[in-house]
């Protein structure tokens, strides 16, 4: 149960291990990580409707439009062994908050697997699976996990998740030389398998810089509901299809991304004033998204054989039906691209709509 009184003057302390404030609803799998890394260590607070930025504290409220109940509820879900949890709205000083209480559990509570804890104000992963590098061997890569790595210091949910995927296939690189880079690392591989899992591995990349859209979408529509609304019709079954008010939502964000899944990073800005106006990605970003998007429609639909609709983009460097072939340091190069604009993004997001960051 939770105390009323007692929270009305926790709050206005700054944030320390056992407390934790957020602005806005963050979504369900960034909650049970924050979740569980309080119950891993020593329980706490987490509060929603307050925000804290450089020790200044302001009680701001949520939003009426979405319920954190479910969200908390799919939240306690996704975590194993379930801690105890207690959780309700309260009001304070005529804001409407909600307060997450969290007891220290006894043993370890895991998320995906991964277990998460507190250090000060800071949720941090105990069990990291990104591996160290051999530098030696190949620095393109070294590079590019040191930059992940720093990427994650201060993350949404969706950015998070990004750099997870990006992890496995970076290690996926460093323990398959033989067969992708077996000459050099600035040479395309001839090896027949090589050749489909640098295809593989590169289109899984490409297509989570759009899941990372979509999720990005999500967090902000949840976080500020104002920005979904708009003049836009949906049918009566796009509602009733989705279990709750969050799943409709995830369904929007995933709708929203239909012109960048046909190849139209221009248009999918120019539809959606949440990403056009962090004003982060220029005219030169926005072509260079578009050209990773185009090789990675060509690896999963042509087999890398050179179309008429990638001359459109490439016409300087290719001819029709060449086969298109990346050495492992050129993958690297545009996924770290991809990271890069990734990071931009996530930054001005969090700044723009003050979305909970792990």
């Amino acid at each position: 149960m939770i105390n009323v009184n007692e929270i009305s003057k926790i709050i206005g302390n700054p944030e320390n291990q056992q407390l934790e404030y957020k602005a806005v609803l963050p979504p369900a799998r960034s909650l049970a990580q924050l979740i569980a890394s309080f119950a891993n260590t020593d329980g706490g607070y987490v509060i929603l409707g307050v925000h804290s930025v450089n020790g200044i504290i302001n009680i701001v409220g949520l939003s009426e439009d979405f319920h954190a109940n479910p969200v908390t509820n799919k939240a306690l879900d996704l975590l194993s062994p379930r801690p105890r949890v207690d959780y309700q709205y309260i009001s304070v000083k005529g804001s409407r908050l909600y307060v997450v209480k969290i007891q220290k559990s006894l043993v370890a509570v895991s998320y995906e697997g991964k277990i998460f804890s507190r250090e000060a104000t800071k949720t941090v992963l105990v069990n990291p699976d990104l591996k160290e590098v051999n530098i030696s061997r190949l620095k393109s890569l070294s590079q590019a996990m040191n930059d992940l790595g720093n990427y994650k210091k201060s993350s949404t949910g969706a950015k998070s998740k990004f750099l997870d995927h990006y992890s496995g296939v970076f290690n996926i690189v460093d323990d398959l030389k033989s067969i992708l880079y077996p000459e050099s690392e600035s040479i395309p591989t001839t090896n027949k398998e090589g050749k489909i899992l640098m295809r593989i591995l590169f289109s899984s990349c490409a297509d989570n810089f759009e899941i990372y859209l979509t999720d990005l979408l999500y967090e902000i529509y949840l976080a500020n509901p104002s920005t979904l609304k708009s003049g836009q019709q949906v049918s009566i079954k796009e509602v009733l299809d989705c279990a709750d008010m969050e799943e409709f939502v995830l369904y929007w964000a995933k709708k929203k991304l239909a012109k960048l899944q046909r190849g139209s990073v221009k248009g999918f800005i120019s539809d959606n004033s949440q990403i056009k106006d962090l004003q982060v990605l220029d005219e030169n970003n926005q072509d260079e998204i578009e050209k990773i998007l185009q090789i990675r429609h060509l690896y999963s639909h042509r087999n890398g054989v050179v179309d008429e609709k990638f001359l459109q983009f490439f016409s300087d460097s290719f001819e029709l039906n060449d086969e298109h072939q990346f050495s492992i340091n050129e993958m690297l190069n545009e996924l770290s691209y991809l990271m890069k604009i990734v990071d931009l993004i996530d930054s001005a997001a969090v700044e723009k709509y003050q979305l909970a960051t792990l």
